[in-house]
Order: structure tokens, then sequence, then C-alpha cells
């Protein structure tokens, strides 16, 4: 279990304590079990203290604002959790469980570096939620006995304990003000990311430049990418539209994936090609059709050489024939199919209505006379894309420029090798669009290399921050047990004058167990769509 909430039932659950005075208010104490170990430090009450009650005016308001934002959130994503097994029921998908793996899975590599940040930023998080529980009873009078950090089982986790005696002396509004006040600051701690990233470029304007490609800051061994681009090579565009983010990559992509819906399939050699109708097709000359290999004919099964690609016809109406499970003589199937060289095919004019911006634009289907709109035929759940790149920090390209150490390398001087090119990607883009690094700010000078990544371990920082601290607030807006979510309805119920003491005590167990069942159910479709997205 992670954050504030994790040290609920020890705020509410003890008896005033004695506070430790002279040194040994400094000093740290120790507990370890089987399953639970805690660090408790003294060190901070009195500077906590001082400051929270020094600004008791502000920090009241302050928090009070935070109040308001937690009764909301509380209900609200109660409703959520609740109304996300209904989903999965009905409607074969939940609420929550279906954003998580998506929002999640992309940003986490497994790399040390990403690792590192992610402990780093659960750290930073915590703390910042347990300050504000801190820091909110300081305001209101009442000692922090403890800080504690603990580990039960596999889950860290924080806790701020305070004298329970006060604590329950306090008006309703002033328990509620300390309950809500680390949800509060998650929140903020939320928006202070999202305000630092937007910055981000204006921060690092006089080094870095942006808006004119993605700079690839790693690619997978593992990717058949890699053959194709290296490290800080700048990925232009994706079948002729400029790329400015990384959002626009994984989008183009997950765009691009073309879906196993073929009706019509025929086998070249080992594989299964299916008659996928992508729209993507080359304006190519009769002559190539005509000089062409056509499809290697083997054991009356038709393939072609490795370094070829099958095409086939394409009709503006949308739809492409690919022969082959029809009973048809061999010369009709070669006069229809054709093996051409990719990197050749792609210099050629496009056709077809599956390029970007051109879906319902039945010009681009049209070819001259002595040409012929050919698409590639690619096997079920493959994908054709074509991507520009340029090299502009490659000593070939440095030397060709002519200005070796201040070339700025804009998108006017990327031309064909060794500055840039064009190459052909077919395969499946759900798993290649992870497997590249990629950062839209790269350095202005050649020689500021050394630190392009500085901008993508910022980048980094700032989204893992946010998503833990958005988590981190969000689990505990829940009613669950242990969490801030329960000690906060326990709290508001008490406003409620329709119910006595015995219903609001049964109001809140059942609202305890429910919603802690749902948190462990839907908890764990995460971690089982987690893993079957990294298997």
């Amino acid at each position: 279990m992670i954050g504030g909430g994790g040290g609920r039932s020890r705020r509410r659950g003890r008896a005033s304590v004695t506070l430790p005075s002279g040194p040994a208010a400094s000093r740290t104490e120790s507990s370890v079990s089987c399953w639970y170990r805690e660090y408790k430090i003294y060190v901070f009450n009195d500077m906590i203290f001082n400051l929270g009650w020094k600004h008791a005016r502000y920090t009241r308001a302050w928090f009070s604002l935070g109040v308001y934002f937690c009764l909301v959130a509380l209900v609200g994503i109660s409703l959520l959790l609740l109304w996300d097994p209904i989903g999965a029921l009905y409607f074969r998908r939940g609420s929550i469980s279906a954003w998580l793996p998506n929002i999640l899975a992309p940003s986490f590599s497994g790399s040390i570096m990403d690792t590192s940040i992610i402990i780093a930023s659960t750290i930073l998080s915590i703390a910042f939620h347990e300050f504000g529980h801190a820091i909110a009873a300081a305001s209101e009078g009442v000692q922090m006995e403890y800080v504690a950090i603990f580990m039960a089982v596999l889950f860290p986790g924080a806790l701020v304990a305070l004298n329970y005696d006060l604590l329950e002396n306090l008006p309703l509004f002033s328990m509620l003000r300390i309950y809500c006040a680390g949800i509060w600051h998650n929140v903020i701690f939320c928006a202070a990311c999202v305000l630092m990233a937007l910055l981000l470029p204006l921060v690092l304007c006089p080094l870095y430049v942006s808006g004119d490609g993605l700079i690839v800051m790693g690619v997978s061994q593992s990717s058949s990418l890699s053959r194709s681009l290296s490290v800080h090579d700048v990925i232009l565009s994706v079948d002729g539209l400029n790329i400015r983010r990384t959002d626009d990559w994984m989008k183009m992509l997950a765009q691009g994936t073309v879906e196993k819906t073929s009706s019509h399939e025929f086998l070249g050699g080992s594989q299964s090609y299916g008659a996928t109708n992508s729209g993507k097709g080359y304006c190519v000359p009769n002559s190539w059709m005509d000089a062409s290999k056509n499809l290697w004919q083997i054991n009356d099964k038709l393939s072609c050489p490795d370094e070829l690609i099958v095409f086939g016809k394409f009709s503006c109406n949308g739809s492409a024939y690919f022969p082959g499970t029809d009973k048809v003589s061999d010369k009709k199937q070669t006069e229809d199919l054709y093996c051409l060289i990719a990197k050749d095919v792609v210099k050629l004019k496009k056709c077809g209505n599956g390029w970007r911006g051109t879906e319902d634009d039945d010009s681009n289907c049209t070819c001259l006379e002595e040409e012929y709109c050919l698409v590639p035929v690619l096997t079920p759940g493959f994908s054709w894309i074509e991507i520009s790149y340029a090299r502009p920090y490659s000593l070939e390209c440095l030397q060709k420029e002519g200005n070796l150490s201040s070339s700025h390398a804009t998108n006017d001087n990327f031309g064909p090798s060794p500055c840039g090119g064009t190459f052909v990607y077919v395969g499946d883009l759900s798993s290649t669009a992870s497997s590249v690094k990629l950062s839209p700010y790269r350095p202005r000078w050649a020689f500021f290399l050394l630190i392009a990544d500085v901008p993508y371990i910022l980048e980094n920082c700032l989204s893992c921050l946010l998503h833990v601290s958005a988590a981190l607030a969000a689990v505990n807006c829940l009613p669950v047990y242990f969490l801030d979510g329960d000690a906060i309805l326990e709290t508001a119920l008490r406003y409620v004058a329709w119910f006595n003491r015995r219903q609001q005590r049964v109001i809140i167990k059942v609202c305890r167990f429910l919603w802690t069942v749902l948190s462990i159910i839907m908890f764990s479709r995460f971690l089982y769509s987690m893993t079957v997205y990294y298997g």
C-alpha cells in the first residue's frame, strides 16, 4: 500500500503519547516484524508545528478549498469505481480498468533510469501528501507525534501520527481539513507538474529547439526499427505528415495499424497474406510492372524473394483484388500480383485514399495512363508506413553543411543521404511504437549532444510525478480501509442530521467493505492487463 492513507488507522486509533524532548526529539526509532517494518522520525515535529501554527490563518483557508474538492472527488471516484464492474458486465469494458493500462503501460519501459524515476516520484509524492496532513494539523493546534516510513510486505508507505485526543475534540470541518490535506496537496502537485511541462519549451529555448521533429534518444535492439534509426536521428514525418510531439508519433502509429478484417488470402511461401485494403498506393509505371519478376511459382505456391514486396492492383472504389483463393489460372495470378523493391516504389507518386488527409479525396486515386495504382499486400495485423528522418548531427552531414561547430540543422537542410531519407516499415505497430524513445527537444548545436538527454529526463520526471501523484490522490479518495477516504466519509456523515450514530456506523461499514472489494477487483484486473501487455 502506498501513500499517506496507509497511516490513517494509526493516526486515529492510538492514544496520546508524551512527545520526546531535548536530544531525544531528534532520534529515530524502528520496529520490525515478519511482514512490517517501520521507522519513526521525531526531528521534524517542532519545525512543522511552528510553520503551520505561524501561518494558521492562511493555511486554514487554503485547506478549506481542499475539503470541497475532496468531497466532490470522493463521490465521483467512488461512483466511477462502482460503475467499472457494471460496464465490464454489460459493455465488455470497464471504465477505470480500460484506461489505466493505456495511460500507464506505455510510460514504463523497465530500464534502470525509468525505475529510478518511478521510485523517486513515489517518494516525493508520498512526502508531499504527508506534509499536507502535518501542516493542516499544525494550523489547527494539533501536535504531530512523529513521521513514520514503513514497508508492509512489499508495499511502501508513510504516515503522520497525530494526537488522537486533540484531534477528536476539533470541530468537524477542522477534522475534514486535516484528512483532506494530503489529497489536496497531491492535486496541487499534479497542477504544478502540468504547469512546469507547459513552461518547459520556454525554459529549454536557449539550448534546444522543438516543433520540427522528434529526436531519437534510444532504440531497442530487438526492434526492427533499429536497422533504420540510430540515436540522435530526427524523425520528421510519418506517411507525409509532420510530427511535433511524442503523442503525435503514438497516435499516427496507432491509427496506421491494419485490422485483421480481410476476407481473401493467398499463400506466399510459408506466409499467409491478407488482402488488407489500407488504400496506401503508388503510381507504378507499366514498364516496372512488365519488367518485374512477378511472383515466383514454387510448388504451385506464390512467393517473392526476400528483398521484394508483393503489390496488387487498387481501384478508386476502395477495393483491392488479390487472387489466390479463387480458382484462377497461374497466368492470371502473375498478371495481377507484382514483386517490387520497396525503397524504389516509395519515391513514386502516391495514390489511393489511405494516406493521411486523403481519406475522402477520390482525386488521389488516379494515375497517368502509363501508370497503375498498386498497393502493398500485407499479413493481417501488419501495417505499411513511411517514416522520413534526418541525421543532422552525423559527421557526414555536418561536413556537407560546412559548419561543423555551429550547425543549427533545421528542416531546410534535411536532404537525401547522408543528411536524411525515407524508409518503409512493415510490421506490427502496436509493439513497435514504444520501442523507440523520442523527445521533441533537440540541441541547437552539435556540441550540445552531451546534454541531449536532459529534456527527455525532465519530461519523464514530470510525467511520472504527475501520474504517481494523481494515482495517490485518487486511491486515497476511496472509502477503503486505512485510507483517507474512510476518515473523510466518516466525518462528513456526521453533518447528516437524519442519520443517527448507529445508522452512520452501518453505512460506513457497508461502504468500507463494498469499495474495498471493488478496489481489489479493479487492481487485480489492472495487474492482469499489465502482465498481458508486457508479456
